[in-house]
């Protein structure tokens, strides 16, 4: 009796440690996960922190007297109180309204070119060099045709923006479809791949970070052109960011032009984060992300 036990203590220390070692893991792995996040977070904020610093130098400094350039605390109060009203929000939904319909116009139309650019030798030797002539063209450069076809209308910002996106994303596409290994491609028609069923589970897989590249590109070629737009074509009904701020430049209003300004550079910033998780879920399932998460 007495030598079962001491058979059994060893066995329940045992247990025990195990159990302290997996308590351990876990707070090691809330300590990693926490360290990654502090790790993202702390450049972010020292930039915002240094850039908000040098903003209030140059203020103090006298180079502009403060109703050309406000400090950070007075744009920083206009934008409360913008926030608390309906303009800022009816602006902001316009805009975004009419970025997602232009954005989604330009990827459907940029991934049909690019495919078939990319698929067909005919097509590519008659538009391939002419797709990157349009993506180098300025945005700005379409609207007098724009004005021209569309008058000032919703039309003229939605006719620029596709022209300054879609280019992009096919670039993107040809680009991806061009670097697949032609291994993959052998492999996937021994498999019975052909067609269709060819790009939709070999080529486009593989092309994958190419096209989400490009369609992150496309997005900031649409949000420029969409910016020069609206502050161009302001004599329609609905309000927008573009159009608040010619209205503030017009009205000499710093703080209400500079706190849009901030406004704009959030929503750039967090469709940038959005395309940023994307690309890292792709990069995690292609194993090229290391443990760190970078």
């Amino acid at each position: 009796m007495a030598s079962d036990t001491l058979a059994t203590t060893p066995r329940s220390d045992a247990e025990i440690s195990g159990l302290d070692a997996l308590e351990i893991a876990g707070q090691e792995k809330a300590t990693t996960r926490a360290s990654r996040i502090w790790a993202a977070t702390w450049p972010k904020v020292a930039a915002l922190a240094l850039a908000i610093g040098l903003w209030q130098v140059v203020v103090w400094a006298g180079w502009k007297p403060s109703y050309s350039l406000p400090g950070p605390v007075t744009v920083g109060e206009e934008l409360l109180r913008q926030i608390r009203g309906p303009q800022l929000w009816d602006g902001l939904v316009t805009t975004l309204r009419r970025a997602a319909v232009g954005y989604v116009f330009s990827v459907a139309v940029g991934l049909l070119v690019g495919l078939a650019v990319a698929r067909f030798r005919v097509l590519r030797a008659a538009i391939g060099s002419m797709i990157t002539a349009l993506q180098t063209m300025p945005s700005i450069a379409w609207f007098p045709l724009a004005i021209l076809l569309f008058e000032l209308s919703e039309k003229a910002i939605f006719f620029v923006v596709v022209l300054g996106a879609a280019p992009s994303i096919a670039n993107g596409v040809i680009t991806g479809v061009d670097y697949v290994p032609p291994l993959l491609v052998r492999a996937g028609r021994n498999l019975g791949a052909r067609g269709l069923n060819l790009y939709r589970y070999v080529v486009a897989p593989a092309a994958l970070p190419a096209i989400v590249a490009g369609l992150k590109q496309g997005w900031a070629f649409s949000w420029r052109s969409l910016m020069a737009g609206e502050l161009i074509v302001v004599g329609i009904s609905q309000t927008s960011l573009g159009a608040q701020l010619t209205y503030s430049r017009e009205l000499s209003d710093a703080p209400w032009l500079l706190s849009t300004m901030i406004v704009i550079l959030v929503v750039g910033l967090l469709v940038d984060a959005a395309f940023g998780a994307a690309d890292k879920a792709i990069r995690r399932r292609w194993g090229v992300l290391d443990q760190a998460g970078n």
